[in-house]
């Protein structure tokens, strides 16, 4: 079975609008003039199925409960990460023209447009996989296809500690934050676990309390049986049909939450996001990317120019709105787990820093020189 002769059969397949069965593949055979066995023909047709339906030959690694993310930078390099760290697959594809037929087609299934004139896109499949693939020649050889898995439930907080997520005894306080409604962000750098924790997080809203959840892909899969989810839409090929973040946290507002959270804050939705919690929206929280928690103050900072607000006006709705950070890192093993718990305060300057509280322990978080303070505004629900 030459590439030639499976191209002339995806053709006719994809024309005729017939399903890639065994059936369907010898008679678009016949058409070739091509008579083979029926070890050829099944062979052909897993092939082809592959191809046509799902996610072809990554359809293993991502039904692997284990995995969270599949990356294709070759065809002969498929790459996972099964939690501690990425390793080279042995899954490949037949060539660097299947890579793009399989980027292309995901890209279709979520709606979005992905071609030399767009070689780029990040996207949301039907089954919340985020995707992102970018064509060449801006991928230099080959189509690099990232797909990150959306689980359908979110991790239980006993879970999370037998994971080494969260260190020996931090469920108790990690609840005590919650219960305690106190507004708070999840730091982290990229892939450190933010999205995940924020939902287990969300777990433990009490039940009678309403979550709206503005996310710019919807990721977020809290176990809460009372929770709103709106998602940001991209242009269509007009230009028209936008709706930002700062959209959804706008409207998230009119909808009576009495937890507005916003998945990723990455933008000038910050401004939007600080003003609700500076108007009575006790227990918001969300997530922002930083290295340190040290650094999201400045990252805040960064964000509230983009949206107009000046330095002393930010430190104000910060100091007022925000009262913890939890960060997340993923150290060299690939273990992600909270390194600290940050209290927000401001300095001499009027401006917000972060003071440690509590820092990952082998045995459980460690106190540092803003326990005190931390106790103080969760020991009701602590103690």
């Amino acid at each position: 079975m030459t590439a030639e002769l499976l191209e002339a059969v995806r053709q006719r397949l994809v024309e005729s609008g017939a399903d890639p069965t065994p059936a369907g593949v010898a008679a678009a055979l016949r058409a070739q003039g091509r008579l083979l066995g029926d070890a050829e023909v099944l062979g052909a047709a897993e092939e082809l199925r592959g191809e046509l339906v799902g996610t072809g030959p990554l359809e293993p690694l991502l039904a692997d409960p284990a995995v969270t993310d599949v990356l294709v930078s070759a065809p002969d390099r498929v790459w996972v990460d099964r939690g501690a760290g990425l390793e080279l697959s042995g899954v490949t594809f037949r060539d660097a023209a299947a890579v793009r037929r399989l980027a292309q087609r995901l890209a279709a299934v979520a709606g979005r447009r992905l071609d030399d004139a767009r070689p780029w896109v990040d996207a949301r499949l039907p089954d919340g996989t985020r995707m992102h693939a970018v064509l060449p020649p801006v991928a230099v050889g080959s189509t690099c296809l990232s797909l990150r898995v959306v689980r359908p439930r979110a991790f239980s907080l006993s879970e999370l500690a037998a994971a080494g997520t969260v260190p020996p005894g931090g469920e108790r306080l990690l609840r005590a934050l919650v219960e305690a409604r106190v507004s708070y962000l999840v730091s982290g750098g990229t892939g450190s676990g933010k999205t995940t924790l924020l939902s287990t997080l969300l777990g433990l809203v009490g039940e009678r309390e309403r979550i709206v959840l503005a996310e710019d892909s919807a990721e977020l899969r809290p176990d809460h049986p009372h929770v709103v989810r709106l998602e940001a839409r991209p242009p269509n090929q007009e230009g028209a049909g936008l709706v930002t973040l700062r959209d959804l946290v706008r409207q998230a507002l009119r909808m009576r939450p009495d937890r507005l959270v916003v998945g990723e804050v990455r933008g000038a939705e910050v401004a939007d996001l600080l003003a609700a919690l500076n108007t009575g929206h006790e227990g918001g929280c969300g997530t922002v990317h930083a290295n340190t928690a040290a650094d999201v103050p400045a990252r805040l900072e960064a964000l509230g120019t983009a949206a107009g607000l000046d330095r002393a006006a930010l430190h104000s709705q910060v100091a007022a709105g925000l009262s913890v950070v939890v960060h997340l890192v993923r150290d060299r093993a690939g273990q992600r787990r909270i390194a600290e718990v940050h209290v927000l305060e401001r300095d001499g300057r009027g401006l917000v820093v972060t003071v440690p509280a509590l820092r990952w322990g082998a045995e459980g978080f460690r106190e540092e020189r803003g326990w005190e303070r931390l106790r103080s505004l969760i020991g009701g629900a602590l103690w």
